[in-house]
């Protein structure tokens, strides 16, 4: 029988990407929309790791279930850090992707092209009986002044990662789930869950 794991979200973009690095694993993949009775958790940490745990926990307490839940967002440096934690809703609790997207132009509007670097973060929180950890990724990159790209999501529109010169959009899932922060910090996961499976 195969073991289950939970992943503590109901973003059908995450669900798509997490299912293809996970793929191949002695597992029965659960997500947030097999658990109608788990309320959607509040996020009041700090960071992301206090978040991810947040999540996680709530999610592994209620279901008994493994669980893996993240937080992720994008950190522009010539913002301090902004959006970061609030990336989701930073132009409103709508978590309007094309609103963010044009609040972060417009705050970065005078900024030159060679300090609009930032970076996209993804904290991974592994929580069940046999664990309670966090694991991350991190890839850096530039903000550009418009969109491009049909694909992903989010900030994916403006972001170029370092040595590439299309944005996380113009990539498509292949490429992009080879180098991104989730991709990253979902990979350490899986080395995780792997342990926890041959244990």
């Amino acid at each position: 029988m195969k073991r289950q794991v939970v992943l503590g979200t109901h973003n059908p973009n995450k669900i798509r990407e997490i299912r293809v690095i996970l793929n191949g694993l002695a597992l029965e993949i659960l997500t947030m929309n097999d658990f109608p009775e788990i309320a959607e958790v509040e996020e009041t940490g700090k960071t992301f790791a206090e978040n991810a745990l947040l999540k996680a926990w709530a999610v592994y307490q209620q279901s008994g279930i493994l669980t893996l839940s993240d937080d992720s967002g994008l950190e522009v440096d010539a913002l301090n850090g902004a959006p970061g934690i609030y990336s989701a809703r930073y132009a409103g609790e709508a978590k309007d992707y094309a609103a963010n997207n044009r609040k972060l132009l417009e705050e970065l509007q005078d900024v030159p092209e060679h300090q609009r670097e930032a970076q996209f973060r993804c904290v991974v929180a592994i929580v069940g009986p046999e664990v309670d950890q966090v694991v991350e990724g991190i890839v850096r990159g530039m903000i550009i002044y418009e969109p491009r790209g049909q694909h992903g999501f989010g900030y994916d529109p403006l972001f170029v990662p370092d040595g590439f010169s299309q944005t996380f959009s113009e990539m498509g899932d292949e490429l992009k789930n080879q180098i991104s922060h989730r991709s990253q910090a979902f990979r350490k996961a899986r080395k995780v869950v792997e342990k926890i499976l041959s244990s």
